[in-house]
């Protein structure tokens, strides 16, 4: 009975140990694995999209900023909407934290794939592909 039990202690006691160790090795984990994303705090970082001067942005994106500044009108219902972050390609925050605006596309019947998507902190990001990469906006 003793010889059943040890070995299940010392799974139990070096399993966590083990996990432990690979994390600090340097090697990207689960949560590593998702693409970086830069900040107005952190310019950049290896993996993330390079941030974007609010100058260098679209006409139609430098619109939507004004209209957040302004607090709207917004052209679309949805606009002001809370952005989930459920891709996990932005800093993890509170659900509500985060809220989307859409950057017309000329010529599409619909909202298209640009948005900005702003914090509560003032940060702001900005998408062409509907969320699938991010660059931070440095005003």
């Amino acid at each position: 009975m003793l010889l059943r039990f040890v070995p299940r202690v010392l799974v139990c006691l070096l399993l966590p140990l083990a996990l432990l160790t690979g994390c600090a090795s340097g090697q990207p984990g689960p949560r590593d694995s998702t693409p970086a994303v830069a900040t107005a705090a952190e310019p950049s970082r290896a993996g993330g999209p390079a941030p974007v001067r609010q100058s260098e942005l679209p006409a139609e994106a430098r619109r939507t900023l004004r209209l957040t500044d302004a607090g709207g009108p917004f052209p679309h219902a949805r606009d002001g909407a809370v952005f989930g972050n459920f891709e996990g390609l932005l800093p993890a925050h509170e659900r509500g934290h985060y809220r989307e605006h859409t950057v017309e596309a000329p010529g599409s019947r619909d909202r298209g794939a640009r948005r900005v998507v702003t914090g509560r902190g003032g940060e702001i990001y900005y998408t062409d592909n509907h969320y699938d990469t991010f660059r931070a906006v440095l005003r």
